[in-house]
């Protein structure tokens, strides 16, 4: 089976001391692909050198709504010069109401830009919606959905929202928080989603799957172990239980669902 991580940071601080490492056991565990998502300007430098250095690597750019208030003042012109010099999508980009209410009207104004800026550029976008669904269904009503392609990453909405969605050509994408028992809402939402509008990811380092110790990646921090591409093929084993089918059926579906969202060959 063949796996494509529809979003990852390998740029993270955790991941790039051992980034060799993270992508030998990606290699071996199947992974052939992953986006690599961009959250900040300071990231962007190398999310792009990563791109260039592993084939395997597609390259993301997107100011996160975590990081609105550190954008300098050339930021648009910045990210612009970014998707223009390796092939990318934007993203990871969206809104995020667990922040500071006072913080809304800002990282609207930096999403509708960039959602903008992806109807200019013919570019795909990955978007983080974390408690703002309803605002973020106004917006992309009232400013236009991306034309060419989006995905809702680690998808935490219910299952009642996937129909409208995908209507619009949306993709859903889900993560290690569906190996917990527990996340009912996102089991559901996973299962009702269909085939060819699924995506799987793994969201590394953050979002660790529900794992035994001994799956735990060799010489990593058993304290404090993070998430990375090479635990998607378990991922996606759940999500297969979850759906009731092939585990090869939903890899196979999931990758070709992910190379024609982000127009890759």
């Amino acid at each position: 089976m063949r796996f494509f991580d529809a979003h990852c940071h390998l740029q993270d601080e955790r991941l790039l001391p051992i980034l060799d490492a993270v992508m030998e056991r990606a290699r071996q565990a199947g992974v052939t692909d992953m986006m690599c998502c961009g959250c900040e300007e300071r990231d962007w430098p190398l999310v792009g050198n990563l791109a260039r250095r592993f084939p395997q690597v597609r390259a993301s750019f997107g100011l996160h709504p975590w990081h609105v208030s550190t954008r300098g003042p050339d930021w648009m012109e910045t990210l612009r010069r970014f998707l223009s010099d390796v092939p990318s999508a934007i993203g990871e980009i969206g809104l995020d109401h667990t922040l500071d209410r006072t913080r809304f009207e800002e990282q609207e104004t930096v999403l509708i830009a960039q959602l903008q800026l992806a109807r200019e550029l013919h570019r795909p976008v990955s978007i983080h919606c974390r408690q703002a669904w309803g605002r973020l269904l106004e917006l992309l009503d009232h400013h236009g959905w991306p034309e060419n392609g989006l995905m809702f990453h680690s998808f935490s909405g219910p299952k009642e929202l996937v129909p409208s969605l995908t209507r619009h050509g949306a993709y859903c994408s889900f993560s290690g928080s569906i190996t917990h028992p527990r996340n009912i809402r996102g089991r559901k939402a996973l299962a009702a989603v269909p085939l060819d509008r699924l995506l799987i990811e793994t969201d590394a380092p953050d979002l660790l799957p529900s794992l035994p110790p001994e799956a735990l990646a060799p010489g990593v921090n058993r304290d404090l172990p993070v998430n990375e591409p090479a635990y998607l093929p378990l991922i996606l084993g759940v999500a297969a239980e979850i759906r009731t089918t092939l585990p090869e059926t939903l890899a196979e579906a999931t990758r070709a669902n992910a190379l024609s969202l982000w127009h890759l060959s």
